[in-house]
């Protein structure tokens, strides 16, 4: 049924890793660049409301791209499990639920934001000098286009745990080429000028519709060859998984809820200080975004190889795997920590020029990449142990960065050393998390440690 059995099985593992990671990770920045259009053609204005307009409005599609985790990483990690314990049907069932419960969380958040929209970004940092631009930016990208982006996000998921991850990047990639090429059509040509935060959200919902529709036919074209499918006679049965999702899912959707909540108070705290270190925080968050972007791309290609090998206890491989992605994450982090530091101004001059919100955002990205060898060491952790179904332990993960941990610190730094605490915060909460993730990954190897023994001994014996 899943003809890229051999892609999880046999080649070799690095070439295997760079098969399903590279694809995702390019997709990853094409979305991080077209993320980043919005902030970029909407800093061309020079207008920082804007800029922080749109800074608070990314907290509504993140929450909603968290929400969507829920269902397409627990989903997904479920499908590579059972296909590598040779059940193609049951993953078939268990993506059909997926998806129907993708989108019936996505309708009912989005109709949420939609009643409740203007106390919403009040809470999440709008001020009377943003609230306009950022409650029309979250209309059209979140009301009216959240159902397809949403998923678009969910069904990328299932493409990488089957092994079509170009076909997944594909889709993704192409939907930021598209938003890339949209924004300045709306935002100068369409739309009157005043109405740039707008034209942006416009494009942006434009986008994901057509992405939308290629994964539409992506299924379509491949259910017969695959166990990918939105066949709603095979919700009921797929039901049954709804906890093995859940135990997978909610951790993934906690981790990214938490992070929105983390950057929802980072405005809120800084909005103490005036809009121009909102607008500051928003860049450096875009400008961190390719980091972060390409270690959950790495994470993700990951998961399937990590999955599949466990369930069919090639725990050899599994190892392999896993090791690999965290070689690669840490050179990586080195690479950006070294072009951030010597090229800060650069990176902050694409977006703004406006000298106060220029000068800030500079030094807010100095500090704040020295977090990128830890933030990918945490994920790589914690997308381990959602490849092999280990709920509690992600869970706790999730739980400490960005909330148990995080939220705290940026509280304590603020009351402490003002402004700047707040900037630190990310770097003293990743190290603490990190310290916790060895802690619990230790556990973990001892406990395989075990189930390999126990296995090899029971091969041994049928021999």
């Amino acid at each position: 049924m899943n003809e890229k059995k051999e892609l999880f099985e046999s080649i070799p593992v690095p070439k295997a890793l760079a098969s399903l990671a590279i694809p995702t990770i390019i997709s990853s920045l094409i979305t991080m660049i077209y993320n980043l259009a919005d902030t970029f053609y909407i800093g061309q204005t020079n207008d920082p409301y804007k800029v922080a307009a749109a800074s608070v409005s990314f907290a509504f599609p993140f929450l909603m791209s968290a929400l969507s985790s829920l269902f397409g990483m627990g989903g997904g990690s479920l499908i590579s499990r059972l296909l590598g314990r040779q059940e193609p049907e049951e993953a078939r069932k268990a993506c059909a639920f997926s998806i129907y419960g993708a989108l019936l969380v996505t309708v009912i958040y989005c109709a949420c934001v939609y009643i409740f929209m203007e106390p919403l970004l009040r809470l999440v940092g709008a001020s009377d000098n943003t609230v306009g631009y950022a409650s029309s930016y979250v209309l059209w990208v979140v009301v009216f286009g959240g159902i397809p982006a949403s998923m678009n996000m969910t069904m990328a998921h299932f493409l990488r745990s089957t092994g079509y991850s170009k076909q997944a990047s594909f889709g993704l990639g192409m939907g930021g080429v598209l938003n890339i090429i949209l924004d300045p059509l709306f935002m100068f040509v369409i739309f009157e000028p005043g109405f740039e935060v707008t034209g942006a959200a416009v494009a942006t919902m434009l986008s994901n519709y057509c992405t939308f529709i290629y994964f539409i036919i992506m299924f379509v074209r491949l259910r017969k060859r695959t166990v990918l499918s939105f066949s709603p006679r095979l919700i009921l049965p797929g039901a049954k998984y709804i906890g093995q999702i859940a135990s997978v899912g909610f951790p993934s959707a906690i981790s990214s809820s938490l992070a929105c909540v983390a950057n929802i108070l980072i405005n809120k705290l800084a909005a103490q200080y005036g809009d121009i270190p909102v607008a500051a925080f928003g860049i450096v968050k875009k400008i961190d975004m390719l980091p972060m972007n390409v270690g959950m791309g790495l994470c993700q290609g990951m998961v399937p190889l990590v999955a599949y090998n466990y369930a069919s206890k090639d725990y050899k491989r599994m190892h392999a795997a896993a090791k690999c992605a965290r070689i690669w994450g840490m050179a990586f982090a080195a690479i950006c920590i070294v072009v951030f530091e010597i090229f800060a101004e650069g990176a902050v001059g694409i977006f703004i020029r406006e000298p106060e919100t220029y000068a800030l955002s500079t030094k807010f990205l100095r500090i704040c990449c020295l977090a990128t060898p830890f933030m990918i060491s945490n994920f790589q952790m914690n997308f381990t142990f959602q490849a092999m179904g280990k709920g509690w332990q992600s869970l706790i993960l999730s739980s400490c960065r960005q909330g148990l941990v995080n939220i705290p610190l940026l509280f304590l730094m603020n009351a402490l050393f003002g402004l700047y605490g707040v900037v630190w915060t990310q770097l003293l909460a990743d190290c603490l998390t990190l310290a916790l993730s060895f802690g619990l990954y230790y556990r973990l190897l001892k406990s395989l440690r075990a189930e390999e023994a126990a296995y090899e001994q029971a091969i041994a014996q049928d021999t």
